[in-house]
């Protein structure tokens, strides 16, 4: 609650209130903590008491919050199937509001689902990031879903964003559901043949559908957010996966990777959570992996205290501080 404002009377124990210190403790009106509240600079700046009237301690955190994203699908070779791209990691942005300074966010980065070789298989599904405390609604971004293994009849795994389905033995298999308000379900193999598979889905668009037997699903576009200052993008869906004539689905914009012709699958971007391609449909193809998460976190400057851990990048942009975690820490408020 901010200290009075004029014309009501305001005393030092109001102040020390907002401080969260006992309302009888001394105050050093050069201290940092006062000087943070009533918006002064450094000495030999004076601070009175109209300078602390109506101001409050608490501060707002904004966050984006993106899950690893799954890898896709293999196949056994030609004849049974071509392999689903996989889902984005889910993808979160918000505001933590009423902040107070002396508390610990903890954050978890998730990462990729690795990638998988070796006939049919289906991939493996990303890991959730997230950020919790005391402080705060805890958030859970969730990892995204694998691609469906050719020739499994597979639909893909559920998760931020859904994997998409396999083509084979069944055609026009349904990609699996995404997480609802973090990312979009995965695409639907091609309908009128054994072949064409169906792309990730991705935070901003639901993964592509397959329209034929040489157009394998693209993956779903990301999201984007300029939480840094700049717009970006995150979270887009693995591509399908290709066969012996056909190359793959794109991956959609926010690092999601291209589906593989008779190679490998492109891996999701690192930081991004995009969903990894699926493999090319001849025995022994690797599909791509899924990109990391990332949580980025942006305060007032004024308000930052400069205690990290977990090495995160730390950057300005007007007058926030970003934090980027890149793998898990934490954040002293």
């Amino acid at each position: 609650m901010p200290t009075p404002s004029a014309p009501n009377a305001i005393s030092l124990s109001d102040v020390n209130d907002e401080l969260g210190n006992s309302s009888t403790a001394q105050i050093n009106m050069s201290a940092a903590a006062v000087r943070s509240l009533a918006g002064i600079g450094s000495a030999p700046a004076v601070i009175t008491m109209d300078d602390l009237r109506g101001v409050s301690a608490e501060y707002d955190i904004d966050y984006l919050s993106v899950a690893g994203g799954g890898s896709g699908g293999t196949a056994e070779g030609y004849t049974n199937g071509t392999t689903g791209g996989s889902g984005a990691g889910g993808m979160l942005t918000g505001t933590f509001t009423g902040i107070t300074s002396g508390g610990t966010l903890t954050v978890t980065v998730g990462g990729g689902g690795a990638a998988r070789s070796g006939g049919q298989n289906d991939g493996n599904a990303g890991s959730n990031s997230g950020i919790a405390s005391p402080l705060i609604t805890n958030v859970t971004s969730v990892g995204g879903g694998y691609g469906g293994g050719g020739g499994s009849d597979d639909p893909g795994g559920v998760g931020g964003s859904g994997g998409a389905a396999s083509s084979y033995p069944g055609p026009g298999n349904a990609g699996a559901a995404g997480t609802s308000g973090q990312g979009n379900a995965g695409g639907t193999s091609n309908t009128d043949n054994n072949r064409g598979s169906g792309g990730g889905g991705g935070k901003g668009a639901v993964g592509g559908n397959s329209s034929g037997h040489a157009h394998p699903g693209d993956g779903g576009a990301g999201g984007s957010t300029s939480i840094q200052g700049s717009p970006a993008t995150f979270a887009g869906g693995g591509g399908g996966g290709g066969s012996s004539s056909d190359s793959g689905g794109a991956g959609g914009s926010g690092g999601g990777g291209a589906g593989g012709k008779t190679n490998t699958g492109q891996s999701g971007t690192a930081n991004t959570g995009g969903g990894g391609g699926g493999a090319g449909n001849n025995a022994g193809d690797t599909s791509g992996a899924g990109g990391s998460g990332v949580v980025i976190l942006s305060v007032p400057t004024d308000n930052y205290s400069g205690t990290t851990t977990g090495s995160p990048t730390v950057t300005t942009s007007g007058t926030n501080t970003i934090i980027k975690f890149t793998g898990s820490g934490t954040l002293t408020t």
